[in-house]
């Protein structure tokens, strides 16, 4: 038994919108677009970006629960006040999110729409996107799991908030890209909208993670949520900018804020900034990094920043799903081709 079991109350909030609790501190929910993939054959932004088949992508956090900040723009439910490092043994953590991912999945099944041979390969996932809810680097065998996963046959996308620097330090294995929010040009600016909860510090901590970026080899992201009226003026450009050239990533991405979930008790529909605003803010910041506005996807509110756009690597698999996971008997008797 966990020394902090999770809450229940937000236990019951997460399943009510479809989470699958995995473990005691896990949680798997089928992406927005990996739905619209399946029903309509659209692709979220990570695939007109990186080549992400989002029919194939795992959304995941091995600790829904639990983070180190309070941000306002956040959209998902609010976190545990108690703090534990979850350590739930890495290939359980694995294969449950693979069993939940299938089950949550198998819905899909019933619907004509939905083509049976891509839902087949949905039951094998590619890309894990280690982002849902929560901040990862509490996981303290964070590193086996993303190598377990590489030796599945799928790649791994790890959302952090960059204020646990010595855990990314310590990593044995690196994801196969990074992304860091840098969602502030400035320490006020910082505390003002991602608000840490017991360090004071975490400003500090995340230009610790910053200046270590560019050491690690593995593709790395600086991802801006801007929300307009606090974190988006024109003043901030070069600020923005500074960090970025210290931080040297392969790709830098431009994302508007979206007023929906718990981020409307914070803030208001008008801090949503346009398509145009993000188009605006991502032309001022391009030639202060020495780099391009290489591609946008207005339905997402995103632009990309870079010098190329190369997509991602799939890596060989050298492991295997066993065969108790489940699969939607649908398409059980489908073979992929």
């Amino acid at each position: 038994m966990s020394l902090v079991d999770m809450d229940p109350v937000l236990m019951a909030k997460l399943q009510k919108q479809r989470y699958h609790i995995v473990g005691e501190h896990g949680g798997v929910k089928i992406c927005h677009w990996t739905k619209e993939s399946l029903l309509r054959g659209r692709q979220c932004y990570k695939g007109k970006f990186y080549g992400i088949s989002s029919h194939n992508c795992l959304q995941m956090s091995p600790v829904v629960d639990q983070c180190n900040l309070a941000c306002s723009y956040c959209w998902r439910e609010p976190h545990m006040d108690a703090l534990e490092l979850s350590d739930q043994d890495p290939l359980e953590m694995l294969y449950d999110s693979v069993k939940a991912q299938r089950r949550l999945l198998s819905g899909f099944g019933g619907n004509d729409k939905v083509p049976k041979d891509k839902l087949l390969s949905a039951q094998t996932p590619k890309h894990v996107a280690i982002s849902l809810n929560g901040e990862p680097t509490l996981y303290t065998k964070l590193s086996e799991y993303m190598e377990l996963c590489h030796a599945h046959g799928m790649t791994t996308m790890l959302v952090t908030n960059g204020t646990l620097p010595k855990v990314i330090e310590n990593l044995d294995t690196l994801p196969t890209q990074l992304y860091v929010s840098v969602d502030a040009p400035n320490k006020q600016v910082f505390d003002e909208i991602c608000r840490p909860k017991w360090n004071a510090g975490a400003w500090e901590k995340l230009e610790e993670t910053i200046d270590l970026l560019p050491s690690l080899d593995t593709r790395i992201v600086c991802r801006h949520t801007l929300i307009k009226g606090r974190n988006m003026k024109e003043e901030h450009i070069p600020q923005y900018a500074a960090l970025d050239n210290r931080a040297d990533p392969d790709f830098i991405e431009c994302k508007g804020y979206v007023h929906v979930g718990n981020s409307r008790d914070n803030l208001t529909a008008e801090n949503m900034p346009w398509h145009e605003d993000i188009l605006e803010f991502s032309n001022a910041l391009a030639p202060l990094v020495n780099r391009e506005l290489l591609d946008d996807s207005p339905p997402s509110r995103v632009s990309l920043i870079g010098k190329e756009i190369v997509p991602i690597p799939i890596p060989e698999p050298t492991m295997f799903f066993p065969d108790d996971l489940g699969i939607a008997a649908s398409v059980k008797h489908l073979k992929v081709v």
